[in-house]
């Protein structure tokens, strides 16, 4: 049968390029560039509620470019997700504070002795009252350990200062698994894990939030993140260690005026796990390079770029 009229039909030679395209998209799949396969499987993140919202968002952005990887993000605290890496559970754990010599032998008993630390961004633990406090403003860092430290008799704002209310102090803080607890309690109490008990805890920094959004006495401290998401529910308290009172905000947090309560936060995972999983070796170098402007995005005050280039010089090394 002839063709009809203004229809064109491609040589022989065209029909055979335009099937071997064919055949070579089909083969490279969602592969990108050069037919290199797709990236596929698991990749599982357990640990700080702190450094939940940075590698969220990371997480977000990665499986829209890698569909067929899933990133799954849980919040235990600094101190759970360090046992369940050691444990084989997951194969990154965010941490609010560096991993302790016997978290390493935890993660050693289970084999796992090449741990790596990568830094992503720095946070501001933020001290904070209900908006209906009018006279609480600036807390020394000693009112702060009378407050919060073991044995603790302070139970009214007026134990802290003669001229404040005799109403009662209610307590809002991290549970004792959290590297925020961990950190405010080592760099205010004077000791990691020192404080009195009798607060209302929670690993979940959303918790904190809403009771003390929700408790007109109310006195907490959590990442500087959480309160930026929340700032017309919260009030936020200047904080003076020994300096005079400065409140935290990228600039203080950054340069070092917030003390003692800026801090870094990493993610920690394995080198033998970077060198059997692809996918996971793909997140951690796209965590590096993209997760700087996703910190800030989401709160957090992103490091320099030297911090971001030795944190991909550590991952090169792993991967050899």
């Amino acid at each position: 049968m002839r063709p009809s009229p203004g229809l064109r039909v491609p040589p022989l030679a065209s029909l055979a390029l335009a099937a071997a395209a064919l055949l070579a998209a089909a083969c490279s799949g969602n592969g990108g560039e050069g037919g290199t396969p797709a990236l596929t499987g698991d990749v599982t993140i357990d640990g700080s509620s702190t450094v939940f919202p940075i590698t969220e968002a990371v997480a977000e952005e990665f499986m829209a470019e890698h569909p067929d990887v899933r990133v799954t993000v849980g919040v235990s605290g600094t101190g759970g997700g360090f046992e369940r890496l050691c444990r084989g559970e997951t194969q990154i754990s965010n941490a609010s504070r560096p991993i302790r010599d016997a978290e390493r032998q935890l993660c050693a008993q289970h084999g796992i002795t090449d741990v790596v630390e990568l830094f992503v961004a720095f946070d501001g633990l933020s001290v904070l009252v209900n908006p209906q406090n009018t006279f609480v403003d600036c807390l020394t860092t000693a009112e702060l350990k009378r407050i919060w430290e073991p044995g603790s008799t302070v139970r009214t704002w007026r134990d802290v200062r003669a001229d404040w209310p005799a109403d009662p102090i209610r307590l809002y803080g991290p549970g004792t698994d959290s590297g925020t607890f961990d950190y405010f309690t080592e760099v205010v109490v004077g000791q990691a894990d020192a404080s009195r008990a009798d607060y209302t805890a929670s690993e979940d920094d959303n918790v904190l939030v809403q009771g003390i959004a929700g408790d007109r006495n109310a006195l907490g401290y959590f990442g500087y993140a959480y309160y930026v998401e929340n700032r017309d529910r919260l009030k936020l308290v200047a904080v003076d260690g020994g300096g005079g009172c400065v409140r935290p905000s990228p600039q203080t947090i950054e340069d070092g005026t917030y003390t003692p309560l800026s801090r870094p936060l990493f993610i920690y995972t394995s080198a033998d796990l970077l060198r059997e999983r692809p996918e996971l070796a793909a997140f951690v170098r796209y965590y590096l390079t993209e997760g700087r402007s996703l910190a800030a995005e989401v709160g957090y005050v992103p490091g320099n770029e030297a911090r971001y280039r030795e944190g991909l010089d550590r991952l090169e090394a792993a991967l050899r």
